[in-house]
């Protein structure tokens, strides 16, 4: 059963698909239907967090022993990833008490360092999923008039060889893939497409008379936006995905005179060794470059060595303000990224950078971004 929902980029028509998480919630419901109402279902459905239905047949959805065991196929329309075509799975048994416990299996990723979505030692499915899953859970359980405990075994048969060809060996989550996705769809991510359809939004912006504009690039810096008014009413906001550079060319040919970055620390840090494609397959060096601007603030050997080994952005963040250096550290990365920025706009419109984080929040801001933000607050 194909998933017939696309997306315009640049002028291309993809299609969409839907993620491992919306995956394991389907998979959840159709072991649960058959757990509690002795049937195995035909078709699973589920509204996504994006607002987008999805309906599938399930590929296996039979008993075992006391529990029941149902697998989707993962479809990650025309964005092929590691995952896309693995079987994602649910084995749902019933438990005491009330609660909807939810537990990683075979070929699900376990988290070895802090910093990420689950703490240390939990499988790695993110919170979104998490919530899907209880979701389904609990419509299953009230269809079914069960009013006991439900127990969600979260499974990716392939998932271990998967994982093989994913960054999450680097990223500290071992054993398997990890279960992910915020929206519950997956957008296609035709590099040429997605470039073309951010030179598009910026040409429109120009047309209607913008001169300012906010390049985020992705869903957590609109959040970040919404959530703290930054150049509301003033500037138009363009998502820019991982193409800084080339973003922030297309502003120059366009015309803005202020161009805004708002993104979070673990894309907007590489900045300041002036990485302007942020997509882990070009270059990472997160890291990296925590650990030299923090041997410059005067950081010891074994925090150095700490923050090397670090899982993500937040966890360096962790370490620092264990450290006393969070600010002095912010302060040098920030003006090496406004150092980039500069060299990058070459003179043809003013920049700077905010950077935030999910756990920690706001983290600082540029100078240029003082000076931006500071003239549209007048």
């Amino acid at each position: 059963m194909a998933f017939e929902y696309y997306v315009n980029a640049g002028g291309k028509r993809l299609r969409r698909g839907y993620t491992t998480g919306t995956c394991a919630a389907l998979a959840t419901a159709g072991a649960a239907r058959l757990l509690l109402e002795g049937e195995p279902p035909h078709l699973l459905n589920l509204m996504t967090p994006m607002g987008i239905p999805v309906e599938v047949e399930p590929r296996v959805c039979r008993m075992e022993g006391d529990a029941a065991l149902c697998l989707v196929e993962k479809d990650g329309g025309d964005d092929i990833d590691a995952t896309a075509g693995l079987l994602i799975g649910a084995r749902v048994e019933k438990m005491s008490g009330l609660e909807i416990a939810i537990e990683g299996g075979t070929g699900v990723g376990r988290v070895t360092k802090p910093g990420l979505d689950q703490p240390v030692g939990e499988a790695a499915i993110n919170h979104v999923p998490r919530e899907m899953i209880i979701r389904e859970a609990e419509r299953a359980r009230a269809a079914a008039g069960y009013e006991g405990g439900l127990k969600v075994t979260v499974l990716v048969p392939e998932g271990a060889q998967a994982a093989k060809r994913t960054f999450n060996p680097q990223l500290g989550i071992e054993g398997g893939i990890s279960i992910l996705g915020t929206s519950g769809i997956v957008e296609p991510m035709s590099l040429s497409a997605l470039v073309d359809t951010i030179a598009l939004e910026l040409r429109q912006a120009a047309a209607l008379g913008h001169r300012r504009v906010i390049l985020t690039p992705g869903n957590y810096g609109v959040e970040f936006l919404k959530e703290n008014g930054l150049g509301r009413g003033t500037a138009r906001v363009v998502k820019c995905s991982n193409f800084i550079g080339e973003a922030l060319d297309f502003g120059a040919e366009q015309g803005f005179t202020e161009i805004l970055l708002v993104g979070h620390v673990g894309k907007l840090v590489k900045l300041a060794g002036g990485i302007m494609n942020t997509h882990s397959r070009w270059a990472d060096c997160r890291t990296e470059l925590f650990c030299a601007h923090a041997a410059l603030a005067g950081a010891s050997r074994e925090l150095c060595r700490l923050l090397m080994e670090a899982a993500s952005a937040d966890a360096c963040i962790a370490l620092l303000e264990e450290a006393g250096l969070r600010e002095a550290v912010m302060e040098s990365l920030l003006e090496a990224i406004q150092t980039h920025l500069d060299r990058r706009a070459a003179g043809a419109f003013q920049t700077g950078a905010v950077l935030f984080s999910n756990q920690y929040g706001f983290l600082g801001e540029t100078t240029g971004a003082e000076e931006i933000l500071a003239k549209w607050n007048r």
